[in-house]
């Protein structure tokens, strides 16, 4: 019998412990040549020519803003306008704050949580420099749409793709139609390496780029020949050359050497999650009371969200029921983020009402999917809800 209902779970075997104990056995910590085999196999299964690995998504979204500054051909320049979606966590926004961008706050679609494509469209101006789009909750984008929007425009697309791995729009891997796409491989997400995130792209100058920025903005992890410089083969001079104001994010060979099992296992992951949900569709299609995600593409379903349509309904007292019930919940990402007190530090302005973001704030919460079948937990959910 069910008596909780967790937001997440280890998707850990005997195979991860035997790959952090190779590591110890080894010796060497630093990210070296796991993390390398790591970005090599990630690379392949996102449909990117270069990917490089982080410590956290976090740390890659702040890799792929940083770049755009450092690119050699029309860089962006602080101050110019990025548009976002309303809804979407907290280090999708930081980073175009701390470079100095001006944030432009689009609403969301209430059914597929992304950009409402109408208002997106309507938000953009000559101003305009980049759209960084979000892949909420496993949720593709529109793709087709957005291109369209922006065809003919010089506009960059970059993607936060770190809560939709696996996700696929017309057969393509989410995080490859931007010219950046980021990922994040922590606990709760489709995958975990502890921490861990992961920056594609499949233009060479940036990813020479992230290898520079990774590691304090020296050379020493750039190849002989790249884009950036003209190195030497004297170690004691490129070891310690610093040519871009960088950082340290990067990971440890622990965080490799699980990654490297993790995908092995992710599509077979992403199968259960996809069953989890079409189960969780079924179950709850007629109930009233809720506005449920609607699929674009081919979602990875990272939890299930649920928006209460009718205002008689509290949803703290829903929270309370549920987390009483032991079945853990949490609001939709962060919320409205154009409504939270850090913005104040933002240079930013909003594009009409976010009056969904605002419903979404107000309504919504979501539980989690897991890669492994939970249809017992869906039903405990649903059997507490209904005596609500």
């Amino acid at each position: 019998m069910v008596d909780k209902y967790e937001l997440a779970s280890s998707s850990w075997d005997e195979k991860e412990i035997e790959a952090i104990q190779r590591v110890i056995d080894g010796g060497y910590y630093s990210f070296s040549k796991n993390v390398f085999q790591f970005e090599s196999d990630f690379a392949k299964f996102t449909d990117h020519k270069y990917c490089v690995m982080v410590n956290s998504g976090s740390s890659a979204n702040l890799l792929a803003v940083a770049a755009m500054f450092y690119k050699k051909i029309d860089p962006l320049k602080r101050g110019d306008e990025v548009i976002v979606p309303a809804v979407s966590w907290a280090t999708t926004y930081y980073p175009l704050y701390q470079y100095g961008l001006k944030l432009k706050f689009v609403d969301v679609d209430l059914e597929t949580l992304n950009f409402d494509l109408k208002q997106l469209e309507g938000a953009i101006t000559d101003k305009t420099r980049m759209i960084f789009a979000v892949n909420l909750l496993g949720n593709p984008n529109d793709y087709n749409k957005i291109n369209n929007i922006i065809s003919k425009k010089n506009i960059y697309l970059l993607e936060d793709n770190c809560e939709s791995l696996g996700g696929k729009y017309f057969g393509k891997q989410l995080g490859s139609f931007g010219l950046i796409g980021t990922y994040s491989t922590f606990f709760s997400h489709h995958m975990s390496t502890i921490e861990g995130g992961v920056i594609g792209t499949n233009n060479e100058e940036l990813y020479e780029i992230f290898l520079c920025l990774r590691s304090h903005g020296w050379t020493r992890q750039l190849p002989m020949k790249n884009t950036l410089c003209t190195k030497s083969d004297n170690y004691f001079q490129e070891g310690w050359r610093f040519i871009l104001p960088g950082y340290n994010v990067r990971p440890t060979e622990i965080n490799g050497a699980i990654g490297i099992e993790q995908l092995k296992k992710l599509p077979d992951f992403i199968k259960h999650r996809r069953e989890n949900a079409e189960y969780f569709q079924e179950l709850f299609k007629n109930d009233k009371r809720f506005i449920l995600q609607k699929e674009i593409g081919q979602s990875s379903w990272f939890g299930f969200s649920l928006l209460l349509k009718d205002e008689k309904i509290s949803r703290e007292k829903v929270i309370t029921k549920l987390t009483a019930a032991k079945i853990d919940v949490r609001p939709i990402v962060a919320g409205n983020f154009a409504r939270k007190e850090v913005v104040k530090y933002f240079d930013y302005e909003i594009f009409g009402d976010l009056k969904n973001a605002d419903f979404i704030e107000k309504r919504g919460f979501f539980v989690g999917n897991h890669h492994f079948d939970i249809r017992d937990k869906i039903d405990y959910l649903k059997e507490t809800l209904d005596k609500l």
